[in-house]
């Protein structure tokens, strides 16, 4: 059975809650997933990728909402994230900048909203390195986790059967266990830690929660 990783997510305005953000996190997070959105493909703006930075021996995944992809890549190129996350939906043709980055020793990702079918982009998954299945609010942390999504966790697979699948929206520790056994093994949480009164213990027990084995 995969390990399941519980990633904290970073979904900041402004420069100054960005540090503060990555400080929090610093002393026991080890991978984290960043959110960046340009305002178009989003109803709101978070830091764009120029502005962000991190600790040394994070592995860092930026989730890149973004209408126009090809505009970003030489920045996400001087970043050099362990992945990039795009939308499905975006403008661009996302092969050729997947090309490119893969070149350059990234990782990469499709997004896909509740909207879109996985067998609608075959080609990007059997491209990609990572599905993220999205159940948030685009730009936004929070939201709920609309478990019914687990049904496209099946039909990625049947696609491209060694992608790792990641799960964004809403995640927290009444629901990260059941996350876990439809498959997924990414699963990224913002709000749940960020607003925890002890976000570190936070993290821990919901660690502790995705390895019972026990029925759900």
């Amino acid at each position: 059975m995969a390990i399941t990783t519980i990633i904290p997510t970073i979904t900041e305005t402004t420069p100054t809650g960005y540090k503060s953000k990555v400080e929090m996190l610093y002393p026991f997070a080890k991978r984290v997933h960043i959110d960046v959105s340009d305002g178009t493909l989003t109803p709101n703006t978070t830091i764009n990728e120029t502005a962000v930075w991190w600790p040394k021996g994070w592995t860092v995944d930026i989730h890149m909402m973004v209408a126009e992809p090809s505009k970003h890549v030489e920045n996400i190129l001087k970043l050099h994230p362990n992945l990039v996350i795009f939308h499905a939906e975006a403008r661009d043709d996302l092969l050729p900048i997947f090309d490119k980055l893969k070149q350059n020793g990234i990782k990469v990702g499709v997004a896909i909203v509740k909207s879109v079918y996985p067998g609608s982009i075959k080609a990007i998954l059997n491209s990609a390195d990572y599905a993220l299945i999205f159940s948030g609010t685009l730009g936004k942390q929070g939201g709920t986790a609309d478990l019914l999504l687990g049904e496209k966790v099946a039909l990625i697979q049947e696609i491209h059967p060694s992608i790792e699948i990641g799960w964004d929206g809403g995640a927290n520790l009444e629901n990260v266990r059941q996350i876990t056994h439809i498959g997924v093994t990414a699963i990224n949480v913002g709000s749940a830690i960020s607003k925890a009164e002890d976000p570190a213990k936070m993290f821990e027990e919901l660690n502790k929660e995705i390895e019972k084995e026990d029925p759900i």
